[in-house]
């Protein structure tokens, strides 16, 4: 699941963006190739490479901010799509170097790669795509989903309740940019509207697994284990909702909704 947001995620949703990043795949191949090989020196030093590339997805951030000076909630999230895998990829190096970075364990470090990917580079691109034309909708599913994330990101080192709080902030976001898509996929194509529509769909269900999730780490509310957390709510996320949405709004044209 990592290996499709690096080599698949990440380029498609780069596609849909006004700057070239052809340079990807030369960081995103040795990230890819550090997940296959035993932790070591090897492993480290590839996923570092691939550090490395997320860190000029933050330079591409920021110079597009210096160039246009503006910060509107579709420029928030869109910011926040290129800045999250920097957070992936820096728990990936550590979760090769076999060290707890800020307490984390290896099994944490290793979801957060997944989790910074998917709820993180490809929920808050979406989320800017969906915000153009400016709709009060739009803006409020652009602006809710980076708060979320980052919220939940936050409950990682202040406790359960924080994150409680960030995942209905971005559950709420998230089923803002579902109704988006869905009003979207109503106005194009067949085939254009089908990947629409399953994007949309698919969010129900994942985000109300995210929801009791984190309830259950507060209040005593049944929530599932963590092996099917991954198969249930990680797996359509990454395939549903990523996949599917960025793929068609590939068929719509690489230049909508990111001017």
């Amino acid at each position: 699941m990592v290996s499709l947001g690096m080599l698949v995620i990440v380029p498609l949703g780069l596609t849909l963006l006004p700057f070239s990043a052809r340079w990807w795949f030369a960081f995103a191949v040795p990230g890819v190739i550090s997940l296959w090989l035993p932790r070591g020196a090897v492993s480290i030093t590839l996923a570092s490479i691939y550090l490395a590339g997320t860190l000029g997805l933050i330079a591409l951030a920021v110079r597009d901010f210096l160039r246009h000076k503006r910060l509107r909630p579709r420029e928030i999230a869109l910011y926040t799509a290129l800045a999250t895998p920097s957070i992936a990829a820096l728990a990936l190096v550590a979760e090769r170097s076999s060290y707890e970075l800020f307490g984390f364990d290896l099994t944490v470090l290793s979801l957060t790669v997944a989790h910074f990917h998917f709820a993180g580079f490809a929920a808050a691109l979406i989320a800017f795509l969906v915000a153009g034309p400016r709709t009060t909708a739009g803006d409020a599913a652009a602006i809710s989903v980076p708060l979320g994330t980052g919220i939940v990101l936050l409950g990682f080192f202040l406790g359960d309740p924080v994150e409680l709080a960030g995942a209905a902030v971005l559950t709420a976001g998230m089923w803002l940019v579902g109704w988006n898509l869905w009003r979207r996929a109503r106005q194009v194509d067949r085939t254009t509207g089908v990947l629409l529509t399953i994007s949309a769909a698919v969010l129900v269900a994942t985000m109300l697994l995210a929801l009791s999730w984190a309830l259950g780490h507060v209040v005593a509310t049944p929530y599932l284990p963590l092996e099917w957390m991954v198969a249930t709510h990680g797996l359509a996320n990454a395939v549903g909702f990523a996949l599917c949405g960025l793929l068609a709004w590939r068929r719509l044209g690489t230049t909508e909704g990111a001017g």
